[in-house]
């Protein structure tokens, strides 16, 4: 497994806490520190069924920079997704955190005990 990482989120945190409770094996990535790519967000979306404008942290200094809620500007749809996920690459604080990949090929957003435990299941 590994988890991707803000140290500084109390989720994050937790999330981590809750993995070392349990005794799983699992790789950190702080993922403001080692930026993920394109590709990787790509596999992670693929992994979470999710598109990209779905990982947004909206409330993010970046995101009102970048007038991410402007519709127009950002569609969400086919046509625009290329763009954003290199917005999320380029801006690693846009992404959505904590995200725990799991060995059998799926994902989670860990926000919850409930998801880290539904991750750990997997394994």
């Amino acid at each position: 497994m590994e988890i991707w990482i803000n140290p500084a989120c109390s989720k994050c945190r937790s999330a981590v806490k809750l993995l070392d409770e349990e005794g799983a094996s699992y790789t950190v990535r702080r993922y403001l520190e080692d930026v993920p790519s394109e590709v990787e967000i790509r596999a992670v979306l693929e992994r979470l069924g999710l598109e990209p404008w779905d990982l947004l942290r909206t409330q993010e200094d970046e995101a009102r920079q970048l007038n991410l809620k402007d519709r127009t500007a950002w569609p969400r749809d086919a046509s625009g997704r290329d763009r954003w996920i290199a917005a999320l690459a380029a801006h690693p604080r846009l992404i959505q955190r904590p995200i725990l990949t799991a060995d059998d090929g799926s994902a989670v957003v860990a926000r919850s005990p409930e998801a880290v435990r539904e991750a750990l299941g997997r394994k």
